[in-house]
């Protein structure tokens, strides 16, 4: 006799037949046809066990994983979520695609180690040409360029065109041995605290990697075009906290996924200060890298003055300076004209001229009438200038024009004689940009 009475538990089959059984079987069996069978429940409990395991499963590889996918930002990330991993991986997707540069300019004598140094990202291969894009400054006074690839191939370089209000260029090689190009991302989807990784040339180290976070998205800092000490513009950029070096200079900022997100293209150097880099976002950079690929250039209207704030504050105006220019004691912004070309000179604007507003917009400094030139008219428009001359306010029209080629930086502040910076004074330290 089994441990158990009831059948369903009983291992045990009766042989015997009497009477007796067969009524106990024959009401087990009346009893049985109106429940589920051995079998059902079996089935059942198969059914539900694998329902189980399935949701168990699904939970568990819902975390974290190799296979998992998630939205962040509006950027889909998909495999190796381990961040060490993916770092890795970004890398060496990325490592190809970015150059050393060498500037062989004047003072470096065709020394190779003389050479100013810096980087740049090849973004587009065609007709058997490859292009660069680097920054305005890692070209600067440029009489020979070469790059180097990232197998150790030695290039010689062209220039296609340079910007350096957005201090953007671009370069040209033969595409021979070259196979990768960067993949694009979106600048403008960018969260503060997103891992991303800086590559490039810092002091001639070649293909260095660097990782930090974004600090902070879109930076409006002042900047020195001609690195005079004066900031005669602003640039917006990505903040981050990765290292960046001279030489890192038009390298690769890219995220987790291997794609360009900006260009290294500024530190703050300073006494204590650490993790300060920045980078152009690349929907800005894209810009004017299609306008350099179409034009050669960037084409911005053109006032053509040279002049001097009458605010700036390296070169403080007495009330003597004030007395001479003839200007009212309520006029304390503004911009001295001093030399005059192209539409400025055909207007009548002439040297120490004093210009307070463009359009009735107040302008106070350069950087306010470039703002205003650059942001808001178009080649070929009229602008009216509001100008003091002899204490008198006058007023003209100027018809604005393209840049000509051979013109430098005009619509420029005049270099300062011997002018250095302050850094104590800006609140922002030295920003250094990274040959």
């Amino acid at each position: 006799m089994g441990l158990f009475d009831d059948d369903f538990y009983s291992t045990k089959i009766s042989r015997r037949h009497d009477r007796r059984a067969e009524s106990r079987r024959g009401w087990n069996r009346r009893k049985r046809g109106s429940g589920w069978s051995t079998l059902q429940v079996s089935i059942v409990s198969s059914v539900l066990s694998a329902i189980v395991a399935v949701l168990l499963f699904s939970f568990i590889t819902g975390l974290p994983s190799s296979k998992a996918r998630f939205a962040a930002g509006g950027t889909v990330f998909g495999g190796d979520l381990d961040p060490f991993s993916r770092i890795s991986t970004a890398a060496a997707k990325v490592g190809p695609t970015v150059v050393s540069i060498l500037n062989h300019n004047e003072l470096s004598g065709g020394d190779p180690e003389q050479a100013a140094l810096g980087s740049g990202v090849i973004f587009k291969k065609e007709k058997g040409k490859a292009f660069i894009i680097t920054n305005a400054h890692v070209i600067q006074g440029a009489s020979d360029l070469e790059i180097l690839t990232s197998s150790g191939d030695s290039k010689e370089a062209s220039v296609v065109g340079q910007d350096v209000i957005s201090d953007i260029a671009v370069l040209e090689v033969d595409d021979r041995g070259i196979t990768s190009v960067i993949s694009l991302g979106d600048s403008t989807n960018l969260r503060p605290g997103e891992t991303v990784l800086a590559v490039g040339n810092p002091l001639g180290l070649g293909g260095t990697l660097t990782s930090g976070i974004v600090s902070y998205t879109s930076r409006v800092i002042p900047v020195s075009i001609n690195q005079d000490g004066n900031y005669d513009w602003e640039q917006e950029v990505i903040q981050t906290d990765a290292a960046i070096n001279d030489g890192n200079s038009g390298g690769a900022l890219v995220n987790l996924n291997g794609e360009l997100i900006g260009i290294n293209t500024m530190k703050i150097a300073d006494m204590g200060v650490e993790g300060l880099g920045f980078a152009i976002p690349v929907s800005e950079v894209m810009k004017t890298v299609d306008d350099l690929m179409e034009h050669g250039k960037v084409a911005r209207p053109y006032l053509g003055v040279y002049t001097l704030d009458l605010n700036n504050p390296f070169s403080i105006f007495s009330d003597e300076d004030h007395r001479e220019l003839m200007l009212p004691e309520d006029v304390k912004d503004g911009v001295i004209v001093l030399e005059a070309h192209g539409p400025a000179k055909s207007a009548g604007l002439k040297l120490n001229d004093v210009i307070v507003k463009l359009d009735k917009q107040p302008i106070q400094s350069t950087l306010d009438l470039r703002k205003y030139l650059y942001g808001h008219k178009k080649i070929g428009e009229d602008m009216e200038v509001s100008f003091y001359r002899e204490g008198e306010l006058q007023r003209v029209k100027v018809k604005l024009a393209d840049k000509p080629e051979d013109a430098e930086l005009e619509d420029d502040t005049y270099d300062m004689p011997g002018g250095e910076h302050d850094d104590g004074e800006s609140g922002f330290g030295e920003f250094e940009l990274d040959h």
